[in-house]
């Protein structure tokens, strides 16, 4: 065991909610990348943990995967550590072989001949959505925007009924809630309720899928494979949980990420206006900028040293994505949204290696599609007031944003 003596202690517990609703998080994190890369918090709401802060050491421990578990076992891959029963053992918090075997029945899903089908439908759905908006009126960006959009690209995705799309973000609010509030008996009893609701319904999908040939959506490819054909309830609500949130929360808060970057550096828009070209990097530059998940966890199987620093067999290893992509090493001029920088690309808001967001072409689909719209419209989307921002350190967004479009 390593002794604590030893260990570069942080000043700061980087998982308080409070810096990211106020939106402090930028100095605590620098301060940490220039005086130690890897600290150790003792105290925190969600007990001792390690925090992994340079681009580099990010890498490294996504990379080591042999050491460093995403497993459900260990402790699954966000900070918080799961109540009993209610641990969720899908693919991303599994190792190899699990993980692997898994993901090969998520994966066919994006691939390219699949994505560019998917483009033509997110294309349609972006420009309805924008004839549909009111001009010159104050209105959410989050509800009527982002949401709707990356909701209705899950409803595709799974196959799901239009009609039943306010029930995919109810349940996945409450699947990536992380925060001192879950530790509750009263939260985790509403929780249970919510993803029993969950898996019933998707249940009834899957007995349908089973029934049937075999199809490109998500669950018809999971029911008809040998990897996630039988799984238990738990694995079924863990995955499907995985799903949504992945292929919801991070998105979404990229698209009202880019009206905050775009309203804190408007030249960037007019560069878009200029050069069309750029709205792909324009894509991955706010995946950077904004980071939607802003930590993942993993959790040492053996000692180990990581940065000098001593981490002992069971201890929690932090990664904090929002502060990777602000690495000034990396990233010149970091903070700043630069929608021409020229490796924007390098970003870890998706992950690196083994576990790098399945989804992640999708992504980059629909956030460009949403630049493109505002592009090809000329307007402006004006902030009209301060936004209200998600109380969670495991995603970095949005609950409302009131905006105004006008005329760029």
């Amino acid at each position: 065991m390593a002794r604590t003596a030893e260990r570069a202690i942080s000043p700061v517990d980087v998982s308080d909610i409070a810096l990211y609703t106020e939106d402090r998080w930028r100095e605590p994190f620098a301060m940490l990348r220039q005086d130690m890369p890897v600290s150790w918090c003792p105290d925190s709401p969600y007990g001792g943990y390690w925090s992994v802060v340079t681009h580099d050491l990010i890498q490294e421990v996504e990379l080591n995967h042999a050491v460093f578990s995403s497993s459900w076992d260990n402790g699954n891959i966000v900070i918080a550590d799961p109540p009993p029963q209610s641990n969720l053992p899908n693919f991303i918090a599994a190792d190899p072989p699990v993980h692997t075997d898994q993901r090969k029945v998520i994966a066919p899903a994006f691939n390219p001949s699949q994505m560019a089908a998917q483009e033509k439908v997110v294309k349609q759905r972006t420009r309805e959505l924008f004839d549909a908006l009111p001009a010159g009126e104050t209105f959410d960006w989050v509800e009527q925007v982002s949401i709707p959009l990356t909701i209705g690209m899950l409803c595709i995705l799974f196959d799901f009924p239009w009609e039943e799309r306010h029930d995919l973000k109810r349940w996945s609010d409450y699947g990536s809630n992380v925060s001192p509030e879950t530790a509750t008996e009263e939260y985790r009893a509403e929780w249970m309720a919510q993803m029993g609701q969950m898996l019933a319904r998707f249940d009834e999908e899957f007995a349908k899928r089973r029934a049937m040939p075999p199809t490109d959506d998500l669950l018809s490819r999971m029911v008809h494979s040998q990897a996630m054909g039988n799984l238990n309830p738990m694995e079924r609500l863990a995955n499907i949980a995985l799903l949504i949130v992945g292929g919801n929360d991070t998105t979404r808060n990229s698209m009202s990420g880019f009206v905050e970057a775009t309203n804190l550096y408007p030249a960037e828009l007019d560069r878009l206006r200029a050069d069309r070209s750029l709205i792909p990097n324009a894509a991955q530059e706010i995946i950077r900028w904004q980071s939607p998940v802003t930590h993942m966890r993993r959790t040492a199987v053996s000692d180990t040293v990581l940065g000098g620093q001593p981490i002992a067999k069971g201890e929690k290893v932090i990664m904090w994505y929002i502060s990777g992509n602000r690495d000034e090493r990396v990233f010149a001029d970091a903070e700043r949204f630069d929608v021409g920088r020229d490796n924007a690309r390098r970003h870890v808001a998706f992950g690196h290696g083994i576990h790098r967001c399945v989804g992640a072409r999708l992504a980059e689909i629909q956030l460009a599609t949403l630049i493109e719209e505002i592009v090809e419209r000329g307007i402006r989307v004006e902030m009209q007031g301060p936004p209200e921002r998600l109380p969670s350190p495991f995603l970095h967004g949005f609950v409302h944003m009131p905006v105004r479009m006008v005329a760029a």
